[in-house]
């Protein structure tokens, strides 16, 4: 087994330079802490910028950052002061951040940033290459290298690579507005398993990848060339542990031991006994509503005066980004708005909000969660909030309330806090006034099951149940019942092929010698394919049938002055040798004007769906309709049209993108079959890439060479990847 490489945007050590010696020290917190039972021992490898540009490392310092980064199992990539301004500051934190947050006003789209990070994720994608091997395993974290994956696929494409996104992926209205939305999904299909904190998040991205690459999507794998995507959600949990025993331990202080900020929460407690603390710590970040969350305490003052100097609302903002102009303005608007709050409600003896805008170490934030009698977290959009777990965490005595949004990744765990629309207004004081009147033994009920599932679905676990699904998504990638044709079995079967006396073959058409069209109509021959064609059936003691479910009508005016031999509309039609259509089967249509109308309402209803009238058979198509409203719809008429026929002999077949009703006694493999009892045939050979070929691969004999267009499940023997695999494939037949 080979090593683990983690790699995410900063590097888990800070480094300090000082007097010409380097000194990297462990950070604390966050995917740092998340990651530690993964990177561990000397089998794995931390990837990330130092922290430091180019231009901040003395001359001939780097490489001793690079020895002391080697202490702690990381490797530094380089990057200029204008690669951060452009790839971190610019794109990440100026496009993907606000977009993805729901901020559309925010985003912006420069052609510049785009570049750069794409220069830097290639950076990235070369420093892992550089150090990977193919029995390694590659986990990417976050959204400033929503590239990478694809990037390091191309260069090793048989290395196992995770992916997780730590903010939420939006809706495909928000997503599809951004202008390089479709690289970015390529660049984040390079990985084998891509990970999101909650089923809503994970729900976006596949409906994304549905409509924007037009991808085949099974429940929440998604095939793509020969390839096989898990997409997973996976709620981060925090270090459990590290929280309560901090808490238990600063239980236990003496009162002389306890900090500064401490002492001054305890005077304020013995003060005014019967107050409640209120606690809100973000980072200051418009996506945490900390500026609607000022304006909601402010009417819960006005809706409920009782609480008038009986509650304090402690705002710890974590400063961020401070040189992106919309924090600065964000800054000054909380600013504003506490000064405002407190110049109108404060009395001699009562200020009603205090207001940090600083980083506090460890022990005060285990000073605020402990003091604090109600948490009040109301982010407008988060990938997950982590401090909601921590609060509860350290609650040794399973008191106190959590107020959460419901817009927090979070809440989906939390049900036991109290879920607020952060924009209700009404809602939130009603909280508040709820929080702060909850009886003891209904606080200790609801953090009793909140505790107990955080500390079982803890960090540690979080990483260690990706990591086992990324293990196994690689096995079952290889585990499908087909093989891949690849060039040694091929030889393999071109052997059996020359060798052979009498040769059959069976070759469907649309999906797999031509691409599918949204207009059935319009995928016809070309040049290529006719020549390619006219080798085939002109070879000697070769047997060559087109089998499809096209109408007979389409195949006379294609194919039939080529004189080939073809089946058509599933089995109903014979024609060899250029002669006229034959019926294979007999079989009624007197059932299609009963269907018929049915087909109609379901058109009606379903924009970009049409029906294609065969002789034998009605089609309903609905590969232009919109991905997900076309397969609910599908569903439906499934559902109908099962009920419909239940008594009459039909049977629906479910293709691609496309649903046939036909008899039930007409399918390829009984048609194919027929042909193979007519000659003595030691070579037989049938290739497709639908359900309806699936018949074919079942009825011919083991012996039979059978091929499925795309990765799929099926009954064939081998695979190829898509149309232009299968004419390299048939060109090795007449070389």
């Amino acid at each position: 087994m080979g090593k683990t490489i983690i790699i995410s945007n900063r590097l888990p050590v800070q480094l300090q330079i000082d007097n010409n010696t380097i000194k990297a020290i462990p950070s604390v917190g966050g995917l740092a802490t998340g990651m530690k039972s993964v990177h561990q021992g000397g089998d794995s490898l931390w990837i990330g910028w130092s922290g430091l540009t180019d231009e901040e490392i003395p001359d001939g310092m780097s490489g001793k950052i690079d020895e002391a980064l080697a202490k702690h199992g990381s490797s530094k990539v380089n990057l200029t002061t204008d690669e951060v301004d452009g790839f971190y500051y610019g794109f990440s934190n100026r496009t993907i951040w606000p977009l993805f947050h729901y901020f559309l006003e925010y985003a912006e789209f420069e052609l510049e940033s785009w570049e750069t990070y794409k220069k830097v994720n290639q950076k990235f994608a070369d420093a892992i290459v550089a150090k990977a091997n193919e029995d390694d395993i590659v986990w990417v974290h976050d959204y400033q290298l929503m590239l990478v994956p694809q990037m390091v696929k191309e260069k090793l494409p048989d290395i196992s690579i995770g992916f997780f996104l730590h903010i939420p992926f939006p809706s495909y209205e928000i997503f599809r507005t951004l202008p390089w939305r479709k690289e970015i999904l390529q660049g984040l299909l390079g990985a084998d398993l891509v990970g999101f904190h909650t089923y809503d998040y994970e729900r976006h991205f596949l409906s994304s990848v549905k409509r924007l690459l037009g991808l085949e999507v099974s429940f929440n794998d998604i095939y793509l060339d020969d390839r096989i995507i898990k997409v997973d959600s996976f709620p981060m949990g925090i270090d459990y542990k590290k929280f309560s025993d901090a808490a238990k331990a600063h239980q236990q202080k003496a009162p002389e031991e306890h900090s500064e900020l401490q002492q001054r929460l305890d005077a304020h407690k013995e003060s005014t006994p019967d107050a409640k603390f209120l606690l809100s710590i973000d980072r200051l970040d418009y996506s945490k509503g900390i500026a609607k969350r000022l304006n909601a305490f402010e009417y819960f003052l006005n809706k409920y005066p009782q609480y008038k100097e009986k509650v304090r609302l402690i705002i710890l903002a974590v400063p961020s980004r401070s040189n992106v102009p919309q924090y600065q303005l964000l800054k000054r608007e909380v600013d504003e708005l506490v000064g405002r709050i407190n110049g109108e409600f404060s009395t001699v003896s009562w200020t009603p909000i205090w207001y940090f805008y600083r980083s506090m170490p460890f022990e005060n934030l285990i000073d605020l969660y402990t003091s604090s009698d109600i948490a009040w977290l109301t982010p407008i959009r988060d990938g997950m909030n982590l401090v909601a777990k921590e609060y509860i965490a350290t609650r040794t005595d399973k008191t106190g309330v959590l107020i959460l949004s419901e817009m927090a990744g979070s809440a989906n765990e939390m049900n036991e806090s109290l879920l607020i629309n952060p924009n209700n207004f009404e809602q939130i004081a009603d909280a508040i006034n709820q929080a702060i009147t909850m009886p003891i033994e209904e606080q200790q009920e609801r953090n009793d099951i909140l505790q107990k599932r955080l500390e079982r679905y803890n960090v540690e676990k979080w990483a260690n149940d990706f990591m086992t699904s990324l293990k196994n998504q690689k096995e079952k990638s290889h585990a499908y019942v087909s093989k891949k044709l690849t060039d040694q079995l091929l030889n393999s079967v071109l052997k059996e092929y020359t060798t052979a006396k009498r040769r059959l073959l069976f070759i469907d058409y649309d999906g797999t010698l031509a691409a599918f069209h949204n207009d059935p109509q319009k995928a016809s021959p070309d040049e290529e394919l006719y020549e390619l064609l006219d080798k085939i059936s002109s070879q000697e003691n070769t047997d060559m049938f087109l089998i499809s479910g096209r109408d007979k009508e389409t195949f006379t005016k294609w194919f039939l002055l080529k004189k080939y031999n073809m089946i058509v509309e599933h089995g109903v039609w014979l024609s060899k040798n250029g002669g006229d259509f034959s019926m294979l089967e007999n079989v009624k249509k007197d059932w299609m004007e009963k269907i018929q109308p049915v087909l109609e309402s379901f058109v009606d209803r379903t924009p970009g769906s049409f029906i294609e009238e065969k002789n034998y058979s009605l089609a309903w198509h609905y590969r232009k309709t919109d991905p997900d409203f076309g397969q609910k719809r599908a569903s439906e008429l499934n559902t109908v049209l099962t009920s419909l026929i239940a008594n009459d002999d039909l049977s629906v077949l479910n293709g691609n993108k496309v649903m046939e009703i036909k008899s039930s006694n007409v399918n390829k493999g009984r048609a194919a079959m027929r042909m193979f009892g007519e000659a003595d045939y030691d070579f037989v050979f049938a290739i497709g890439d639908d359900w309806t070929d699936e018949f074919m691969f079942q009825e011919l004999p083991e012996s039979a060479v059978t091929v499925k267009v795309g990765l799929q499940k099926t009954q064939a023997k081998y695979y190829v990847d898509g149309t232009k695999d299968v004419r390299k494939l048939l060109k090795r037949f007449v070389e």
